[in-house]
């Protein structure tokens, strides 16, 4: 697997992705009408833009393998300054033929150490309270650190936020696990 930066014309392939990852997570936990709406060609558009002219210093990665896309991701500073971490994951998905080989694992990690290269020290990830990934960031040492109810597609949602404080053992591929009650 090769992890790189994200180039415009990987934008048709991350919103492949992206609109399969979301239809298939996010099915009965969001409208549905939302996810049918959802348009690869409108995905590809705003990931082209995001892509070329990234705002707040946002990163957006891609892992590859014999010049497949295999998974995407993006993050860059924390867009909630009332939590004391410094960086943010803002996305994480790969190909649903891809799931469990490890793909996700690696490209958190690189995630990470994007952020430790960019000065940020800390960062929070935001999953949908249903989603089952919140589950995958607790195994890569996420840490349930707050709570929300955002109004979304028309209805409140519950969201949670798992969190890393110190992200270089995380970068290391060192991820601090949740200590258990036995311990």
């Amino acid at each position: 697997m090769i992890i790189r930066g994200a180039q415009a014309d990987d934008a048709e392939e991350i919103a492949r992705i992206y609109v399969d990852c979301w239809r298939d997570t996010y099915a009965g936990l969001i409208p549905d009408d939302v996810l049918v709406r959802m348009s690869e060609r409108r995905q590809a558009v705003e990931w082209r833009r995001t892509i070329s002219r990234p705002r707040l210093a946002e990163r957006v990665l891609v892992v590859e393998s014999a010049r497949e896309i295999l998974g995407f991701g993006s993050c860059g500073p924390a867009r909630d300054s009332d939590l004391p971490f410094g960086g943010e994951i803002y996305t994480l998905y790969v190909d649903l033929d891809r799931r469990n080989e490890g793909v996700g694992g690696t490209l958190l990690q690189a995630l990470f150490t994007t952020l430790v290269h960019d000065r940020w020290d800390s960062a929070l990830v935001w999953v949908l309270s249903e989603n089952p990934a919140r589950f995958f960031y607790e195994a890569h040492g996420g840490r349930l650190v707050a709570h929300r109810r955002e109004r979304l597609w028309g209805s409140k949602v519950r969201q949670l936020a798992y969190g890393w404080q110190d992200l270089a053992p995380a970068a290391e591929g060192r991820a601090e696990h949740p200590a258990s009650d036995s311990d």
